[in-house]
């Protein structure tokens, strides 16, 4: 019985976050607890949005919020990687990728298994933001279309 309850307690903990709406810790114990998790407590949730790696983001109001991060298996380009992909474009020195929270890191492996043969000489992620170097900053233009390519994102 207890194993169920856990169950449930993930499900609707995760089912709140998705809402992109609570935030701070607080506002999430009270949503728990209003839906029947009445042990839930400050330092229960916080224990979760770490188990779980919640961040705190911007939801599409520029309310800063917890949210679930993108999912950290390896996606192809042509499936959810293109959702996860926000912007993409060139100094005439280097690309810059603009990634939802967290996936970063997601995309640049997948960039770094692509290559050279696309003109990716290499990358560097940090948590929302890829800097690529070309192979050829000559041919950076070319890269660049290669690299939206990969994630249909706008030219």
């Amino acid at each position: 019985m207890a194993s169920q309850q856990h169950e449930l307690l993930i499900e609707a903990f995760k089912a709140l976050l998705k809402e992109e709406r609570y935030a701070s810790q607080a506002e999430i114990v009270e949503a728990l607890q209003d839906r029947g998790f009445q042990s839930m407590n400050q330092s229960k949730v916080s224990r979760m949005l770490s188990k779980f790696g919640a961040v705190r983001a911007r939801n599409a109001r520029e309310d800063m919020v917890y949210c679930l991060p993108p999912e950290l298996s390896m996606p192809s380009a042509k499936s959810s990687v293109r959702q996860l992909v926000m912007d993409v474009e060139h100094n005439d020195m280097m690309i810059i990728i603009r990634t939802t929270p967290g996936a970063a890191q997601l995309i640049a492996r997948l960039l770094d298994s692509v290559g050279k043969k696309e003109g990716v000489l290499g990358t560097i992620a940090g948590d929302d933001t890829i800097f690529i170097a070309p192979v050829d900053i000559a041919r950076i233009d070319d890269t660049l279309k290669n690299v939206q390519a990969l994630f249909d994102a706008p030219i």
